[in-house]
């Protein structure tokens, strides 16, 4: 039941301002955080890279209160791209993109994030790489979606995030297979009503397989986006069941959790991409790694009490 507790505490600044000044934070944030600046985060691309891995990488940030910050949040990724670029790692490496980051809720919002976003995706695709739209609290998901569709008009490989635990995702996963998307699945980490969303976690582990089964049979790409071995085994006979080459699907998990398994998976031909975080304004990512799993709390608890 901590889940919830701590999602709701992500969007709390009283919160905010004590987990960043408890003494064992640093410590914690540095296991899914890879850095702060573009210079600091390149070094690990370059060692996944390195190890037969690939990576999405994601500049933390989403609590947009001002055009100018949308702006901001755009031209870092622009400048994240020219860094790759220089180095040759377009085609390893993409971009996860919230589009709240982009202004998505500011007035005008759904205009503004798609005219931020669209400069990105083409310089994405400059360097031969792409841009996947992560999925945020359900209000957000029909903009989402929409400006999904109006950039694969231009940019088919642009792909989006659809998550298990709400009841509408399946019938997300039948469109966007019929329509040859890129899809990341995921379990969900939001704090959604019940009116929404499944409350519990074997509710939403059954939904994850049924939507894996669609997007497997599918005309698109799936990318399985988990961290469950039950389920990492379900996507690999489904794949099998489905005909699916190992290049024609993915799996993506985090930075700093599972590593072994990331290199497991790439060992045996996988392609295996890991979701790698980097910026100063972490907060509310790090958190929902928090309230994903139970351990990760003991772990930035017990950090605390030694540090204090």
């Amino acid at each position: 039941m901590l889940g919830p507790v701590i999602l709701a505490a992500s969007r709390s600044d009283r919160m905010r301002r004590f987990v960043s000044a408890a003494p064992g934070t640093k410590q914690v944030v540095a296991r899914f955080i890879a850095g702060e600046s573009v210079d600091q985060v390149v070094p690990v691309v370059q060692d996944a890279v390195a190890k037969g891995l690939e990576v999405t990488l994601d500049v933390v940030g989403e609590d947009i209160t001002t055009r100018e910050q949308a702006f901001a949040a755009r031209d870092a990724y622009l400048e994240l791209i020219e860094h790759l670029k220089e180095l040759d790692l377009g085609t390893k490496a993409e971009m996860s993109i919230k589009l709240s980051m982009f202004g998505q809720a500011l007035e005008g919002g759904h205009e503004l994030a798609l005219a931020n976003v669209r400069p990105v995706v083409e310089a994405a695709a400059a360097i031969g790489t792409t841009v996947t739209l992560d999925a945020e609290d359900h209000t957000t998901l029909d903009s989402m979606f929409a400006i999904h569709e109006e950039l694969r008009k231009d940019f088919p490989r642009t792909g989006c995030v659809i998550q298990a635990y709400l009841y509408r995702t399946e019938a997300d996963a039948r469109r966007l297979a019929a329509s040859g998307s890129r899809v990341r699945l995921v379990k969900g980490a939001y704090k959604e009503p019940v009116e929404v969303a499944y409350q519990d976690k074997a509710e939403t582990d059954k939904a994850y397989v049924r939507v894996l089964r669609v997007l497997m049979e599918g005309e698109g790409y799936p990318m399985i986006g988990s961290h469950d071995p039950r389920l990492i085994s379900i996507a690999q006979e489904l794949a099998r069941k489905a005909g699916r080459k190992l290049d024609e699907y993915e799996f993506q998990m985090l930075y700093g959790i599972r590593s072994e398994e990331h290199l497991r998976l790439a060992a045996e031909g996988h392609r295996m991409r890991v979701y790698t975080a980097y910026g100063t304004d972490w907060y509310g990512y790090f958190m929902r790694r928090l309230a994903e799993k139970p351990a990760n709390l003991l772990f930035f608890a017990r950090s605390i009490l030694t540090r204090g």
